[in-house]
């Protein structure tokens, strides 16, 4: 099952040397492409769709994200305003999936929808537990159908409970970023060698390293590393177009190869163990280049306004579009077994749902999130 890690649906911050909204390039795009990815993976195309990559994608631009977003208040303010921090993610995040949930039981209530409705199962996704929930209590009879793709969101507010208050701290005490970095390469290592440890064990399950917490969070890290070692975003766009560079071609295609690799390479204990780790590293030069030289092919398409758009709503659209395909399943199996069908009525469908969602919900807490900037 692939879920979309959650981040906030528009790109915008404020840089250090400006108080004006900025909008940093190509990461709409990039998370257009992992939407569309985990979407068509779901839609019957699992066995030849790397859904589970678009999963690691969105990790990385998280972590790239937030960390960029809490260095530049960092940087303007001397501080990380921790409670602030926790508000503006709550009003993001709780009232769509709220609005959704109520949806799904519904559907579920009115026979429309498979699985089972459990106080401890709601509890368990609205509190970030669902990944935990459903590898030890409950594999998915007591949530409704589709909602099983809440895990990621619990592995990314696992990783925030501790990463704002942590890099505070580390701030305060004074470390250079050359040190956090240190540190946080650490940890990348630490889970790479968890995660070789439990899939070294006679009793091991793929699911155990794959929608845990204490095993997925370097995904995220590797983000927050490219944020602070070498941020794109810092530097003066690229005068010219990568691919024509010797150095910066070759970067590219090696961390092509590398994904490929990953993906091709069905070894259950190198997917469970390697994979994540390698991936990460890869994704490294394709986002420093794809935010650096978003003036330039390939990196422009990222930055159509279509596919922009789809990134806006990319957080709605992962809300929902794993329920659509549900009922359709249940509700209307003909359309279900035409493949493409099936993609192209989650896809508006859930498009649609995004924009009434933009509309109605969102647009309000945009308005209450801006006052705890």
């Amino acid at each position: 099952m692939l879920i979309l890690p959650l981040i906030p649906s528009r790109i915008r911050f404020q840089t250090p040397a400006s108080s004006d909204s900025a909008v940093i390039p190509s990461l709409d795009g990039l998370r257009a492409i992992s939407i569309l990815i985990v979407l068509v993976s779901h839609a019957g195309y699992g066995s030849v769709v790397p859904g589970g990559l678009g999963v690691t994608i969105f990790f990385f631009l998280s972590g790239y994200l937030i960390t960029t977003l809490l260095m530049d208040e960092y940087d303007r303010s001397g501080q990380i305003d921790i409670k602030k921090f926790y508000l503006r993610r709550a009003f993001r995040l709780f009232p769509p999936l709220v609005v959704t949930l109520v949806i799904a039981y519904s559907l579920v209530q009115l026979g429309l929808l498979s699985g089972g409705i459990s106080w401890a199962g709601v509890l368990a996704q609205l509190l970030y537990f669902a990944n935990y929930y459903g590898l030890f209590f409950d594999p998915g009879s007591t949530t409704a159908a589709g909602t099983g793709i809440l895990w990621s969101l619990a592995v990314e507010e696992h990783f925030y409970m501790i990463y704002p208050a942590l890099m505070a701290g580390l701030l305060v005490l004074g470390l250079s970023r050359q040190r956090i970095v240190l540190s946080l390469a650490t940890a990348c290592l630490a889970v790479l060698a968890w995660r070789m440890y439990l899939a070294g064990l006679p009793t091991f399950q793929p699911e155990r390293t794959y929608y845990s917490s204490d095993t997925r969070v370097d995904s995220i890290i590797f983000g927050c590393l490219l944020a602070l070692a070498a941020n794109p975003r810092d530097e003066k766009p690229d005068s010219s177009n990568p691919f024509l560079r010797p150095m910066s071609a070759a970067l590219l295609a090696a961390a092509a190869i590398v994904i490929m690799i990953t993906i091709v390479w069905r070894d259950v204990y190198f997917r469970e163990t390697l994979r994540y780790s390698l991936q990460g590293l890869a994704l490294i030069p394709i986002f420093y280049f794809a935010i650096k030289c978003a003036a330039y092919f390939p990196f422009t398409l990222l930055n159509h306004s279509w596919v922009v758009k789809i990134g806006v709503y990319s957080y709605a659209i992962y809300l929902m579009h794993y329920i659509v395909i549900n009922v359709i399943e249940k509700s209307f199996p003909l359309v279900a077994t035409v493949k493409p069908l099936l993609v192209l009525v989650t896809f508006a469908i859930s498009m649609l749902y995004a924009a009434i969602l933009d509309i109605f919900v969102d647009n309000y807490f945009r308005r209450l999130r801006k006052k705890f900037r």
